[in-house]
C-alpha cells in the first residue's frame, strides 16, 4: 500500500513537472547554465575528497593510489602533530576574528549612515567611491599596499610627519601585518558589503519613521529603535555565514603580501596548504587539511545557527 502511494506521488510530481516545464521552458533554459556550473564545479569534484585518505600518485590516479597509513588518516595526523600547527591555527583564527570584530560592523554602519543622507547626489558619490575598491584586482591592491608600506612610502611619510616615527618597512614588521591585512580588507569590502544592508533598510516602512519623528524621536533614537531592529534578521544571517569562514582566510592576498620575516604572524593554514600542496606536490596532505578546515567551518555554522535559533527568531535553518 505504501509502495503504491509513493509511486502515485512520483507520477503526480512527474506530471506537474512536465506541465510546468512546458509552460516555463524558457525559464528552465535560463537557469540551466547555473545548474551545470554547480554540478561540474561543485558536486563532481567532491569525489576528489578521497585523495585525503590516500597517498595520491597522479600516474596511478585516485582509485589506483594506495591508501595512506593509519587507516587513511595519516595526513590528518601529520598536520595535527606538525610543529607549525599551533602557529597556523593561531594566525588563522586571529586574522579571522579581527576581520569579524572590526570588519563585520563596518558595512552595517556605512549603510545606516548612507540611509540617513538626504542629499541624493552626495549619497551617490559616496556610494560610488565606497564601491570602487571592490572592483580593483587583489594583485593591484597588494601592489598599492606594498608601495605605501615601503620605508619611503606614503604611510611612512605620514607617520614621520605626524608622529615623528623613524621610517621602516611596515611589511617587515610581524606585529603590523594583521592590522594592515584587516584594515585593507575593510577598505576594499565595506562599500560592497553595505549593499545588502541598504536593501534591507529600503524595505522598512517609512511611515514608522514619520510616526517616530512626530513623537519626538531624534535621528539616533530612530536608528536604535527602528532601523537596527528592522535589519537585525539580515545582520544575524550574515553573521552566521561569516562565522562559518573563521578557519578560511584566503591565501591570495597573504601570498602577495607576506615574506619569510613575518611568517610568525602572517602564515595561515591556506598559505601552508599552498606550499605543501602545490610547491611540494603533496596533494594528499593539502586535501586532508582542506577537508578538515571545511568540517570545522561547517561545525561552526551549525553552532552559530543553533545559538541564533535559541536566542532569537532568526536562523539559516
Amino acid at each position: 500500500m505504501a509502495l503504491q502511494s509513493r509511486a502515485g506521488v512520483r507520477r503526480s510530481f512527474s506530471r506537474r513537472f512536465a506541465l510546468d516545464f512546458k509552460r516555463n521552458w524558457s525559464l528552465y533554459l535560463l537557469v540551466l547554465p547555473v545548474v551545470a556550473h554547480y554540478i561540474v564545479f561543485r558536486y563532481i569534484p567532491i569525489g576528489g575528497i578521497l585523495i585525503a585518505f590516500k597517498d595520491y600518485k597522479p600516474a596511478l590516479g585516485i582509485l589506483g593510489s594506495p591508501w595512506a597509513p593509519m587507516s587513511g588518516f595519516y595526513h590528518f595526523y601529520d598536520f595535527i602533530v606538525n610543529p607549525y600547527f599551533a602557529r597556523l591555527v593561531r594566525n588563522t583564527l586571529l586574522i579571522s576574528i579581527y576581520s569579524l570584530v572590526f570588519g563585520f560592523p563596518a558595512p552595517v554602519l556605512l549603510a545606516i549612515m548612507l540611509s540617513e543622507v538626504t542629499h541624493a547626489k552626495f549619497k551617490r558619490i559616496v556610494q560610488t567611491i565606497s564601491y570602487f575598491p571592490h572592483f580593483i584586482s587583489t594583485v593591484v591592491v597588494c601592489g598599492m599596499i606594498t608601495q605605501f608600506c615601503l620605508s619611503d612610502g606614503l604611510f611612512n611619510q605620514i607617520a614621520t610627519t605626524l608622529f615623528g616615527r623613524q621610517p621602516t618597512s611596515f611589511l617587515q614588521e610581524p606585529g603590523l601585518f594583521r592590522t594592515i591585512y584587516v584594515v585593507s580588507g575593510i577598505w576594499q569590502g565595506v562599500g560592497w558589503g553595505s549593499i545588502i544592508y541598504l536593501a534591507a533598510i529600503a524595505g522598512v516602512d517609512q511611515g514608522i519613521y514619520e510616526a517616530a519623528q512626530l513623537d519626538g524621536a531624534g535621528r539616533l533614537r530612530r536608528i536604535i529603535h527602528i532601523t537596527l531592529p528592522s535589519i537585525s534578521g539580515t545582520i544575524v544571517i550574515m553573521l552566521i555565514l561569516n562565522v562559518g569562514n573563521l578557519m578560511s582566510v584566503g591565501s591570495e592576498k597573504i601570498l602577495l603580501l607576506y615574506n619569510p620575516t613575518i611568517y610568525e604572524t602572517a602564515d595561515v593554514i591556506s598559505t601552508y596548504i599552498y606550499r605543501r600542496g602545490l610547491l611540494e606536490f603533496n596533494f594528499s596532505f593539502s586535501t586532508a587539511v582542506g577537508l578538515l578546515n571545511s568540517v570545522i567551518n561547517f561545525a561552526m555554522v551549525l553552532g552559530a545557527n543553533a545559538i541564533s535559533r535559541k536566542f532569537s527568531e532568526t536562523s539559516l535553518f
